[in-house]
């Protein structure tokens, strides 16, 4: 599967980018109830692990929160490689929104 790999640079404090981080994957589970399933999420310290699926696609990966960025090592499904590019645009726009 093709990877997604991207750093969103922070100024937070690293416990308050953690916890936008982890409310953002509730809100985005509720407010997309009917394009996104199966969320799981399971945090060890700043470390999370997760999997889902959108439009019936499967997305997994882990999200590192460091001191000054957040990181996201995820796979996509090569159906979706096409749009690798634009995906990661808007969830570095996004990230950088929640993480100011």
């Amino acid at each position: 599967m093709p990877t997604l790999e991207l750093n969103v640079n922070h100024h937070l404090s690293q416990d308050e980018a953690l916890s936008r981080i982890k409310k953002l994957l509730g809100k985005t589970k509720r407010e997309h109830a009917g394009e996104i399933s199966d969320l799981k999420e399971n945090w060890k310290g700043n470390i999370g692990e997760f999997r889902f699926k959108a439009k019936g696609f499967a997305i997994s990966g882990t999200l590192t929160v460091n001191q000054s960025n957040v990181a996201l090592d995820g796979t996509i499904p090569f159906a979706l490689s096409f749009f690798k590019g634009k995906i990661k645009n808007l969830i570095t726009e996004e990230a950088k929104k929640l993480l100011q």
